[in-house]
Protein backbone atom coordinates (compact mmCIF):
# COMPACT_ATOMS: atom_id res chain seq x y z
CA UNK A 1 0.00 0.00 0.00
CA UNK A 2 1.70 3.18 -1.19
CA UNK A 3 1.22 6.83 -0.27
CA UNK A 4 -1.04 7.55 -3.24
CA UNK A 5 -3.35 4.67 -2.39
CA UNK A 6 -3.65 5.83 1.22
CA UNK A 7 -4.37 9.36 0.02
CA UNK A 8 -7.13 8.01 -2.20
CA UNK A 9 -8.71 6.16 0.72
CA UNK A 10 -8.58 9.30 2.85
CA UNK A 11 -10.33 11.22 0.08
CA UNK A 12 -13.01 8.56 -0.15
CA UNK A 13 -13.52 8.70 3.64
CA UNK A 14 -14.18 12.42 3.49
CA UNK A 15 -16.57 11.96 0.59
CA UNK A 16 -18.50 9.37 2.62
CA UNK A 17 -18.71 11.76 5.56
CA UNK A 18 -20.07 14.53 3.37
CA UNK A 19 -22.63 12.18 1.81
CA UNK A 20 -23.76 11.19 5.29
CA UNK A 21 -24.23 14.83 6.33
CA UNK A 22 -26.28 15.54 3.20
CA UNK A 23 -28.41 12.41 3.72
CA UNK A 24 -29.15 13.17 7.36
CA UNK A 25 -29.86 16.84 6.80
CA UNK A 26 -32.28 16.03 3.98
CA UNK A 27 -33.98 13.32 6.06
CA UNK A 28 -34.21 15.43 9.21
CA UNK A 29 -33.44 12.43 11.38
CA UNK A 30 -30.83 9.73 11.83
CA UNK A 31 -27.50 9.03 13.49
CA UNK A 32 -24.57 11.35 12.84
CA UNK A 33 -21.70 10.66 15.24
CA UNK A 34 -21.06 6.98 14.58
CA UNK A 35 -21.43 7.28 10.82
CA UNK A 36 -18.79 9.99 10.68
CA UNK A 37 -16.47 8.09 13.00
CA UNK A 38 -16.65 4.76 11.16
CA UNK A 39 -16.18 6.16 7.64
CA UNK A 40 -12.47 5.32 7.45
CA UNK A 41 -13.14 1.66 8.20
CA UNK A 42 -15.87 1.50 5.56
CA UNK A 43 -13.60 3.12 2.98
CA UNK A 44 -10.95 0.46 3.57
CA UNK A 45 -13.45 -2.39 3.50
CA UNK A 46 -15.22 -1.43 0.29
CA UNK A 47 -12.37 0.13 -1.64
CA UNK A 48 -9.52 -2.18 -0.63
CA UNK A 49 -10.21 -5.24 1.50
CA UNK A 50 -13.40 -6.88 0.27
CA UNK A 51 -13.92 -8.85 -2.91
CA UNK A 52 -16.91 -7.20 -4.60
CA UNK A 53 -18.41 -6.61 -8.02
CA UNK A 54 -20.93 -3.74 -8.15
CA UNK A 55 -21.90 -4.87 -11.66
CA UNK A 56 -22.73 -8.31 -10.25
CA UNK A 57 -23.75 -7.74 -6.61
CA UNK A 58 -24.68 -11.39 -6.11
CA UNK A 59 -21.32 -12.66 -7.42
CA UNK A 60 -20.79 -16.10 -5.90
CA UNK A 61 -17.21 -15.32 -4.86
CA UNK A 62 -17.94 -12.01 -3.12
CA UNK A 63 -17.18 -11.27 0.50
CA UNK A 64 -20.15 -10.41 2.70
CA UNK A 65 -20.66 -7.39 4.93
CA UNK A 66 -23.18 -7.49 7.78
CA UNK A 67 -24.01 -4.19 9.47
CA UNK A 68 -25.17 -5.22 12.93
CA UNK A 69 -25.21 -1.60 14.16
CA UNK A 70 -27.93 -0.86 11.65
CA UNK A 71 -28.41 2.77 12.69
CA UNK A 72 -25.19 3.39 10.71
CA UNK A 73 -27.30 2.76 7.59
CA UNK A 74 -26.62 6.24 6.11
CA UNK A 75 -22.92 5.37 6.03
CA UNK A 76 -23.60 1.99 4.44
CA UNK A 77 -25.76 3.62 1.77
CA UNK A 78 -23.16 6.31 1.11
CA UNK A 79 -20.48 3.64 0.77
CA UNK A 80 -22.48 1.45 -1.59
CA UNK A 81 -23.35 4.43 -3.77
CA UNK A 82 -19.74 5.63 -3.83
CA UNK A 83 -18.64 2.11 -4.80
CA UNK A 84 -21.10 2.07 -7.70
CA UNK A 85 -23.83 -0.26 -6.48
CA UNK A 86 -26.52 2.33 -7.18
CA UNK A 87 -26.92 5.96 -8.26
CA UNK A 88 -25.85 8.57 -5.70
CA UNK A 89 -29.04 10.51 -6.43
CA UNK A 90 -30.89 7.83 -4.46
CA UNK A 91 -29.20 9.04 -1.26
CA UNK A 92 -31.57 12.02 -1.13
CA UNK A 93 -34.39 9.60 -0.30
CA UNK A 94 -33.09 8.45 3.08
CA UNK A 95 -35.92 7.64 5.52
CA UNK A 96 -38.67 8.81 3.16
CA UNK A 97 -41.92 6.89 2.65
CA UNK A 98 -41.56 4.11 0.07
CA UNK A 99 -37.82 4.75 -0.15
CA UNK A 100 -35.33 1.92 -0.57
CA UNK A 101 -33.13 3.68 2.00
CA UNK A 102 -34.87 3.13 5.30
CA UNK A 103 -33.46 3.98 8.73
CA UNK A 104 -32.03 0.47 9.01
CA UNK A 105 -30.81 -1.67 6.10
CA UNK A 106 -33.32 -4.07 4.56
CA UNK A 107 -32.14 -7.10 2.64
CA UNK A 108 -33.26 -6.97 -0.99
CA UNK A 109 -34.06 -3.26 -0.97
CA UNK A 110 -30.77 -2.21 -2.54
CA UNK A 111 -27.97 -3.93 -4.39
CA UNK A 112 -25.21 -4.75 -1.93
CA UNK A 113 -27.37 -4.86 1.20
CA UNK A 114 -26.87 -8.41 2.47
CA UNK A 115 -28.96 -8.47 5.66
CA UNK A 116 -31.81 -6.76 7.44
CA UNK A 117 -31.01 -5.16 10.76
CA UNK A 118 -33.05 -3.47 13.42
CA UNK A 119 -32.73 -4.63 17.03
CA UNK A 120 -29.13 -4.27 18.11
CA UNK A 121 -27.12 -7.42 18.78
CA UNK A 122 -28.53 -9.59 15.99
CA UNK A 123 -25.94 -9.08 13.28
CA UNK A 124 -23.09 -11.15 14.68
CA UNK A 125 -25.37 -14.19 14.86
CA UNK A 126 -26.32 -13.66 11.22
CA UNK A 127 -22.69 -13.23 10.23
CA UNK A 128 -21.64 -16.32 12.17
CA UNK A 129 -24.35 -18.36 10.47
CA UNK A 130 -23.17 -17.19 7.06
CA UNK A 131 -19.55 -17.96 7.91
CA UNK A 132 -20.56 -21.41 9.16
CA UNK A 133 -22.46 -22.09 5.95
CA UNK A 134 -19.50 -21.04 3.81
CA UNK A 135 -17.10 -23.17 5.82
CA UNK A 136 -19.13 -26.31 6.47
CA UNK A 137 -22.23 -26.49 4.26
CA UNK A 138 -20.77 -26.54 0.79
CA UNK A 139 -20.06 -22.84 0.45
CA UNK A 140 -16.80 -21.21 -0.56
CA UNK A 141 -14.59 -21.20 2.56
CA UNK A 142 -12.29 -18.62 0.96
CA UNK A 143 -15.00 -15.96 1.22
CA UNK A 144 -14.92 -13.74 4.29
CA UNK A 145 -17.84 -12.43 6.31
CA UNK A 146 -17.30 -9.01 7.93
CA UNK A 147 -19.57 -7.72 10.69
CA UNK A 148 -19.59 -4.18 12.07
CA UNK A 149 -20.63 -3.70 15.68
CA UNK A 150 -21.14 -0.68 17.92
CA UNK A 151 -19.50 -0.74 21.31
CA UNK A 152 -22.76 0.08 23.06
CA UNK A 153 -24.28 -2.82 21.14
CA UNK A 154 -22.00 -5.18 23.04
CA UNK A 155 -24.35 -4.77 26.01
CA UNK A 156 -26.61 -7.25 24.19
CA UNK A 157 -26.25 -10.82 25.43
CA UNK A 158 -26.76 -12.49 22.05
CA UNK A 159 -23.49 -10.91 20.86
CA UNK A 160 -21.67 -13.17 23.27
CA UNK A 161 -23.74 -16.22 22.35
CA UNK A 162 -22.66 -15.68 18.75
CA UNK A 163 -19.06 -15.23 19.91
CA UNK A 164 -19.17 -18.64 21.62
CA UNK A 165 -20.72 -20.25 18.54
CA UNK A 166 -18.04 -18.79 16.29
CA UNK A 167 -15.27 -20.12 18.51
CA UNK A 168 -16.83 -23.59 18.82
CA UNK A 169 -16.73 -23.96 15.03
CA UNK A 170 -13.47 -22.05 14.56
CA UNK A 171 -14.98 -19.65 12.05
CA UNK A 172 -11.71 -18.23 10.78
CA UNK A 173 -13.58 -16.63 7.87
CA UNK A 174 -15.47 -14.35 10.28
CA UNK A 175 -14.06 -10.87 11.04
CA UNK A 176 -15.91 -8.55 13.42
CA UNK A 177 -15.05 -4.86 13.62
CA UNK A 178 -16.14 -2.96 16.73
CA UNK A 179 -16.53 0.81 16.49
CA UNK A 180 -15.05 1.71 19.87
CA UNK A 181 -16.15 5.33 20.09
CA UNK A 182 -17.14 5.17 23.78
CA UNK A 183 -20.62 6.64 23.32
CA UNK A 184 -24.13 5.29 23.10
CA UNK A 185 -27.54 6.92 23.11
CA UNK A 186 -27.59 7.24 26.90
CA UNK A 187 -24.10 8.68 27.32
CA UNK A 188 -20.59 7.35 27.89
CA UNK A 189 -20.40 3.57 27.44
CA UNK A 190 -18.36 3.15 30.61
CA UNK A 191 -21.03 4.92 32.64
CA UNK A 192 -24.03 3.24 31.02
CA UNK A 193 -22.60 -0.29 31.13
CA UNK A 194 -18.81 -0.64 31.58
CA UNK A 195 -17.23 -2.80 28.89
CA UNK A 196 -13.81 -2.97 30.52
CA UNK A 197 -10.89 -4.39 28.57
CA UNK A 198 -12.64 -5.35 25.36
CA UNK A 199 -9.67 -7.05 23.74
CA UNK A 200 -9.17 -9.38 26.70
CA UNK A 201 -12.90 -10.00 26.88
CA UNK A 202 -12.98 -11.20 23.26
CA UNK A 203 -9.82 -13.25 23.78
CA UNK A 204 -11.48 -14.98 26.71
CA UNK A 205 -14.15 -16.12 24.24
CA UNK A 206 -11.45 -17.62 22.03
CA UNK A 207 -11.20 -14.86 19.44
CA UNK A 208 -8.10 -13.28 17.96
CA UNK A 209 -8.36 -9.63 19.05
CA UNK A 210 -6.56 -6.52 17.81
CA UNK A 211 -6.87 -2.88 18.84
CA UNK A 212 -6.17 -0.12 16.32
CA UNK A 213 -6.63 3.55 15.55
CA UNK A 214 -9.82 3.45 13.48
CA UNK A 215 -8.78 6.55 11.54
CA UNK A 216 -5.40 5.18 10.45
CA UNK A 217 -6.07 3.65 7.04
CA UNK A 218 -2.83 1.69 6.98
CA UNK A 219 -3.48 0.29 10.45
CA UNK A 220 -6.96 -0.79 9.37
CA UNK A 221 -5.53 -2.53 6.29
CA UNK A 222 -2.83 -4.30 8.29
CA UNK A 223 -5.32 -5.45 10.92
CA UNK A 224 -7.64 -6.90 8.28
CA UNK A 225 -4.74 -8.64 6.56
CA UNK A 226 -3.73 -10.21 9.88
CA UNK A 227 -7.29 -11.27 10.61
CA UNK A 228 -7.54 -12.96 7.23
CA UNK A 229 -4.58 -15.14 8.16
CA UNK A 230 -5.93 -16.12 11.57
CA UNK A 231 -7.03 -19.67 12.32
CA UNK A 232 -9.84 -18.50 14.59
CA UNK A 233 -12.59 -15.88 14.49
CA UNK A 234 -11.16 -12.36 14.65
CA UNK A 235 -12.25 -9.06 16.08
CA UNK A 236 -10.74 -5.67 15.32
CA UNK A 237 -11.46 -3.04 17.96
CA UNK A 238 -11.25 0.25 16.08
CA UNK A 239 -10.89 3.25 18.37
CA UNK A 240 -12.67 6.13 16.67
CA UNK A 241 -13.80 9.69 17.35
CA UNK A 242 -17.59 10.03 17.18
CA UNK A 243 -18.48 12.87 14.83
CA UNK A 244 -15.01 12.77 13.28
CA UNK A 245 -14.19 15.87 11.24
CA UNK A 246 -16.97 18.10 12.59
CA UNK A 247 -15.85 20.01 15.68
CA UNK A 248 -19.28 20.56 17.21
CA UNK A 249 -20.12 16.85 16.92
CA UNK A 250 -16.87 15.22 18.02
CA UNK A 251 -17.04 13.29 21.32
CA UNK A 252 -20.58 14.56 22.01
CA UNK A 253 -22.91 11.61 22.70
CA UNK A 254 -25.94 13.79 21.96
CA UNK A 255 -25.09 13.46 18.26
CA UNK A 256 -25.39 9.69 18.49
CA UNK A 257 -29.00 9.83 17.32
CA UNK A 258 -29.30 13.39 16.02
CA UNK A 259 -29.19 14.84 12.51
CA UNK A 260 -27.91 18.30 11.54
CA UNK A 261 -30.26 21.05 10.50
CA UNK A 262 -29.54 23.06 7.35
CA UNK A 263 -27.22 25.54 9.08
CA UNK A 264 -25.36 22.82 10.95
CA UNK A 265 -25.03 20.78 7.77
CA UNK A 266 -23.51 23.74 5.96
CA UNK A 267 -20.96 24.20 8.75
CA UNK A 268 -20.18 20.49 8.81
CA UNK A 269 -19.68 20.29 5.04
CA UNK A 270 -17.38 23.30 5.12
CA UNK A 271 -15.20 21.66 7.77
CA UNK A 272 -15.12 18.34 5.93
CA UNK A 273 -14.16 20.10 2.71
CA UNK A 274 -11.24 21.71 4.53
CA UNK A 275 -10.20 18.20 5.60
CA UNK A 276 -9.97 16.96 2.00
CA UNK A 277 -12.27 15.23 -0.48
CA UNK A 278 -14.40 16.52 -3.28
Amino acid sequence: MNVDQIAKLKKISQQLRKSVIRELSEAGSGHSAGCLGFADVMAVLYFHAMRLDPENPNWEYRDIFVMSNGHYAPLLYATLAERGFFDKKELANLRKFDSKLQGHPERGSLAGVETTSGPLGCGLSQAAGMAYSLQYLGGNSERFVYCSLGDGELDEGNIWEAAMFAKKYNLANLIAIVDRNNIQIGGDTEKVMPLGDLADKWRSFGWDAQEIDGHDHLAIIQAIDKAKNSRQPSVIIAHTIPGRGVDFMEYDYRWHGKSPNAEEAERALAQLSEGGGE
